[in-house]
């Protein structure tokens, strides 16, 4: 799935928004241009996720029989996998000894096939079902395990072979709710080799949260609140819905049959084969049998939605689906969808596999998107284009979205990891495969500038102890959940980059398109990628044993590396296997460049020696040469030896090494001076990744701060997107601490320094929606800078836009670019917040109501924001999805940062309840509302309350990831205060 807001938020540091929302959030850029348009772009967000759990309410009238059971079924605890253990002979529902022990299904009985037919009734909230699965088994058993979650079974038989012959045989049912599992118990053991049909009836409730089979609801322009139904099965939620095998390896066809009222339509993965008229008012539709596939994958939804559609050259129908009063914003997405169909199957050389591609927008929606096969399902605000209203950031957005679900066709769906330790392989790579596509497809919106945003928002959390390896063990469904982070996502994407940029764009392409040929419809694990990429050689180089490739020397470089054998595997394994990342320490000596690596970590005033080694893919530039050169360090240290000497060196070239660098002696000083010299001799990109290892830098004690900021007092004559969004992103987090104590007077220097130091830029900008897709996404972002540290020349014209759209009734047409800052300017008086909620209502405009609700967000009035937690948690005006956004926003604010943390815990319960144990939205609430906490006694009552929780919250990673952070604001703080104070006073008239 592409993440949504909801994601982790990062540590001290945050986003060009970060003075009023949330640090920046996961899978998304920096500073984000997330798919919520300016809510992502906002709260510098970006693209992120899932699950959440179910409390769901039985009512089943019609069976009135099953309520005793079902209440037992349902007061179960908070997940109760916390508390089994494996050395405990487990028991049944029923007392009686269960045959399994194990978190993990067993191995030897696998599914075939599968035949489900769902009925769901939408009055009632409630469903039926009967799921048939055709499986063998390796050695005799008597016992079939498989999972299911909150379903109430009412029948199961078996049946020798796979026609009606047979006869059925009963099986006894036995239920563990701890590890979401049933046994059924066969009469005499199955036989070895053999077929046979397995047939469940059961029953169950439409979830009340946002995963499984669940409810979902959009009201009409009258005020008719509609229902539908939708599924979310990743990770591990199939089995909400349906009886299953649900483990990604365990890979099956499925025949699936809906039952619906003539009023609905039902879609599901594949096309629609026939409709059978069941009983008056009651169709059944059959759909085509899928192709072999894990059942996180499957999809299908019951709804009044309209869709468009268009043919791809070699003749996919894709269609939008969306409800009937938006079907008007499917356009762009539908034309985007297409041309990226079309590019993924001749980049991978294998044509998509299935006749359609269904792109359905669904009103209640936890993350940014998912990629059931054949039928993807996104957030609205992720999928549908407003060209009227929606912004620049939002059509990146947009964009972006749907190339990472369509990427998942082939990486995820097509091949897909064999356990979710190896998550990462299919969203690293969706992550990754968004850049190289829309690079392709949508040339003018120039994402490859965006990328290293991804790069330095991975390494917040990754600096961290608390971090961990991209692939790395995980068992029951919190963990699993836990995977869904920046460093599966963010971290993937930058290793692959770098491993891309280091074998060649050609060789890599061929290595990734071998692995997708070789594992079709297989599973894979790390290994099998880059055994794959190693066994393709450049035509000069001869294949070598399996992940080993020899060469000769790289035409394009006078890299030392391609003189030797390149074991891939090896070189990957070391940015897969261990957490964090390298710190480069250079030291030029005459024409000698001497290099050292260590672990960067957070924590200390230094970095931290874990023994940790990496093989770092270096290239540097020089004073002398623009040309790239490329150096492969394998061990702790090493020495190259230019032709001559230099003024200055630059490594890391373009950000493409998933590392940092410091640079000893005068290195830095030289840098600086070329920065406030010639700034535009390195690119944007260099210049950006200056800024980031500048400050990262000072947290280890590397580099002063007055260092840092006079490297940053180059940026008031900076113009380019993301120098300045880097530097937002490490100056705005330094007065977000100091709004959390008591340092008034410096916070409000600061903060004028912050303004004057753009102050030129600011001005240059046009109120207008001219220019590249960069310039009104930094346009949008200074504007709204300005208006909330209240400069007075923004204020007052954002005052006069306000007035006049607010007398015409919201119909006057406002440039998008600006009117993030009207909405903010707008909201800090009564009336007006009253009016932009009143707005909010209304509007049919996924982007529009971002930005009203980012607005709303920064009223300074405690009693409207508490109101709005209120609200936005109920979920009847503002949709509980939005709940997380909102609560971590409300966090940043300056007023409202206490109610956030008081919310967070006095309804913790019901936050898990809905969002899950261990979901990134869990995760980005936690760090939301605590992450820029600097002192102690926060810190006690952070620690506190997360401890008290136990097995319902204490053991998150998040929460070991907050209080790291909390203790790095407080080292940060008592080293730094004092020395920022005393710099801004010396500064104050230079910037004059």
């Amino acid at each position: 799935p592409a993440l949504d807001r909801g994601s982790p938020v990062r540590a001290k540091r945050a986003s060009a928004y970060a003075h009023l929302a949330p640090a920046r959030s996961s899978p998304g850029f920096a500073f984000t241009f997330g798919p919520g348009a300016a809510l992502q772009a906002a709260a510098a967000h970006g693209l992120n996720k899932k699950m959440i759990p179910l409390f769901s309410r039985w009512p089943l009238a019609t069976m009135p029989f099953l309520l005793s059971t079902l209440l037992i079924l349902l007061t179960v605890a908070t997940p109760a996998w916390c508390e089994s253990s494996e050395t405990t002979s487990p028991k049944a529902t029923d007392g009686t000894p269960f045959p399994w022990s194990k978190m993990r299904l067993p191995e030897h009985v696998i599914p075939v096939h599968y035949n489900l037919m769902i009925h769901a009734n939408l009055t009632t909230l409630t469903f039926g079902g009967t799921t048939q699965v055709e499986i063998t088994t390796s050695q005799p058993t008597n016992a079939i395990i498989l999972h299911s979650h909150r379903l109430q079974i009412l029948k199961a038989t078996l049946r020798r072979g796979t026609g009606e012959e047979q006869p059925e045989k009963p099986l006894r049912v036995l239920e563990y709710l701890p590890h979401e599992q049933i046994a059924l118990l066969a009469p005499e053991p199955l036989v070895a080799g053999l077929r046979y049909t397995v047939t469940i009836d059961y029953a169950g409730n439409l979830s009340e949260t946002f995963h499984g089979f669940y409810k979902s609801t959009y009201r009409t322009k009258e005020g008719e609140v509609r229902i539908l139904a939708s599924t979310q099965f990743e990770p591990t939620s199939a089995r909400m819905a349906f009886p299953c095998f649900d483990e990604p390896a365990f890979k099956a066809s499925f025949s699936i049959k809906i039952r619906r009222e003539p009023r609905h339509l039902a879609i599901s993965n594949m096309p629609l084969v026939k409709s059978v008229t069941i009983a008056e008012g009651l169709i059944e539709d059959h759909f085509d049998v899928t192709v072999k596939m894990s059942t996180y994958l499957v999809a299908f939804i019951i709804s009044d939605f309209k869709s468009v559609s268009k043919m791809t050259k070699r003749g996919v129908k894709v269609s939008i689906y969306a409800v009937p009063e938006k079907i008007n914003q499917a356009d762009y997405a539908l034309d985007a969808a297409v041309m990226l169909l079309e590019f993924y199957e001749d980049y991978f050389s294998i044509p998509y596999p299935l006749p359609k591609q269904d792109l359905a927008a669904i009103p209640d929606f936890q993350s940014g998107a998912m990629e059931n096969w054949g039928l993807t399902t996104y957030r609205e605000s992720a999928l549908l284009f407003d060209a009227e209203k929606s912004s620049a950031s939002s059509k990146l957005g947009i964009t972006m979205t749907v190339s990472h679900e369509l990427a998942h066709q082939w990486f995820g769906n097509l091949v897909t990891m064999e356990w979710w330790n190896d998550l990462w392989l299919n969203e690293g790579f969706a992550k990754f495969m968004e850049f190289v596509s829309v690079r392709v497809t949508h040339p003018e919106l120039k994402v490859e500038d965006y990328f290293l945003g991804k790069c330095f928002s991975a390494m917040e959390v990754d600096a961290l102890n608390s971090s961990h390896p991209v692939s790395t063990p995980v068992e029951n469904p919190a963990q699993i959940r836990e995977m869904f982070d920046d460093v599966s996502y963010e971290k993937g994407a930058c290793i692959l980059n770098m491993l891309r940029d280091y074998l060649g764009a050609d060789t890599f392409k061929s290595g990734i398109v071998q692995y997708l040929q070789k594992y079709s419809y297989k599973n894979t694990k790390n290994e099998d990628l880059w055994n794959s990429i190693a066994s393709i050689c450049p035509s000069d180089g001869t294949q070598g044993m399996e992940g080993f490739c020899s060469r000769g020397e790289h035409s394009s470089s006078s890299s030392h590396w391609r003189q030797e054998g390149l074991d891939v595997k090896t070189m990957m394994n070391t940015w897969t296997l261990q957490k964090g990342f390298p710190l480069i320490t250079i030291t030029v000596r005459g024409k000698n460049v001497h290099m050292r690596q260590e672990h960067y970590m957070k924590g200390a005033d230094d970095a931290s020696e874990t023994g940790y080694l990496w093989h770092v893919p270096l290239t540097f530039i020089t004073s002398k040469s623009d040309s790239v050169q490329r150096f492969l360090l394998k061990t702790k240290t090493d020495v190259l030896i230019l032709p001559e000497e230099v003024e200055w060196i630059k490594f890391n070239v373009g950000m493409n090494g998933y590392y940092i660098v410091h640079y000893e002696d005068d290195g830095w000083d030289s840098l600086t001076g070329l920065l406030k010299g010639t700034h535009t001799a390195i690119s944007s990109n260099d210049r950006a990744s200056l800024i980031n290892s500048a400050f990262q830098l000072v947290s280890i004690g590397r580099l002063s701060i007055e260092k840092a900021l006079d490297l940053a007092l180059y940026l008031k004559r900076e113009t380019e997107i993301m120098p300045v969004f880097q530097g937002l992103n490490e100056l705005i987090p330094m007065y977000k601490l100091m709004e959390k104590r008591d340092m008034n007077e410096v916070e409000t220097q600061f903060k004028a320094f912050l303004i004057n130091l753009l102050r030129d830029l600011i001005d240059k900008q046009t109120w207008t929606d001219e220019g590249s897709v960069s310039e009104r996404m930094l346009r949008s972002q200074l504007l709204l800078l300005a208006c909330v540290r209240k400069y007075q020349p923004c204020v007052q014209r954002a005052e006069g836009y306000f007035r006049k759209w607010r007398e015409a009734n919201g119909n006057l047409s406002l440039p998008n670019d600006i009117t993030m800052a009207v909405f903010a300017v707008g909201a800090q008086d009564p009336e007006g917040w009253e009016f932009l909620y009143n707005k909010y209502q209304s509007s049919l405009s996924s982007t529009e109501k971002d930005q009203i609700e980012v607005a709303l967000c920064t009223s300074q009035d405690k009693e409207k924001l508490q109101w709005l937690l209120d609200q936005s948690f109920k979920g009847d005006v503002i949709k509980t999805q939005e709940f997380p956004h909102i609560l971590a926003t409300v966090g940043r604010n300056r007023v409202g940062y206490p109610l956030a943390w008081k919310f967070l815990r006095e309804n913790w319960d019901r936050l898990v309840q809905k969002f899950d144990l261990g979901s990134p939205s869990i995760s980005h609430m936690v760090m939301g509302t605590t992450n820029q906490f600097s002192t102690r006694a926060r810190l006690e009552e952070v620690k506190e309350f997360f401890s008290s929780l136990k097995e319902n919250g204490s053991q998150l990673r998040c929460v070991q990831q907050t209080i790291e952070t909390i203790e790095e604001n407080i080292r940060w703080m008592d080293k730094n205060f004092d020395k920022i104070r005393l710099w801004l006073q010396n500064e104050k008239f230079e910037l004059l």
